[in-house]
């Protein structure tokens, strides 16, 4: 079975985007270090990609306007908009996060990614099924903006799998 692994870089005070939706602040320390790629190879361990409307626009219209930056893994776009129209790579589902998610991860293949946002994510957390977090903590304290954890009704127990650090970034892996 596919495992859903929440890969994301969050603010050292727990947010995911800015007061106004950017993520321009995601780097390391020191703009003059040579970053790790970690995130080769962790794409290269899925063939599923899901986030939500915005992030799909943020990434089409600020992040990589000319280019696709996820070829060679499909990518489900939740959203509400009946207009948005299919591609080769790029599905967009009006459906529950969940449903979605139990029916991806009972076909064959590699893991599935959850690209963000936060309402997303939240849903998925909020019924215990993201078996991986992933999550790259960046040096700064935004102090507001969209916060990735919320209250659950539910406590969810992780392991320590990894840890990384680079450039004061501090990547950690748990599992469910």
């Amino acid at each position: 079975m596919k495992k859903v692994i929440l890969y994301i870089a969050v603010s050292l005070d727990g947010y995911i985007a800015d007061r106004n939706g950017s993520v321009d602040w995601i780097k390391g320390q020191d703009d003059s270090v040579e970053m790790d790629d970690t995130f080769t190879p962790f794409f290269d361990s899925v063939d599923t990609v899901i986030m939500g409307k915005r992030t799909y626009d943020q990434i089409v219209t600020e992040l990589s306007p000319d280019q696709w930056p996820y070829i060679g893994a499909t990518t489900f776009v939740i959203t509400h908009d009946n207009a948005s129209i299919d591609t080769d790579q790029i599905c967009f589902r009006k459906t529950s996060v969940c449903r979605l998610v139990d029916d991806l991860r009972q076909q064959p293949g590699k893991n599935i990614w959850i690209c963000g946002g936060a309402q997303i994510a939240r849903q998925l957390i909020e019924k215990d099924m993201i078996d991986t977090y992933h999550i790259a903590v960046i040096p700064v304290i935004l102090g507001g903006g969209v916060r990735l954890f919320d209250t659950t009704e539910h406590k969810i127990d992780l392991t320590l799998a990894d840890t990384k650090i680079y450039n004061g970034i501090i990547e950690s892996i748990y599992h469910r």
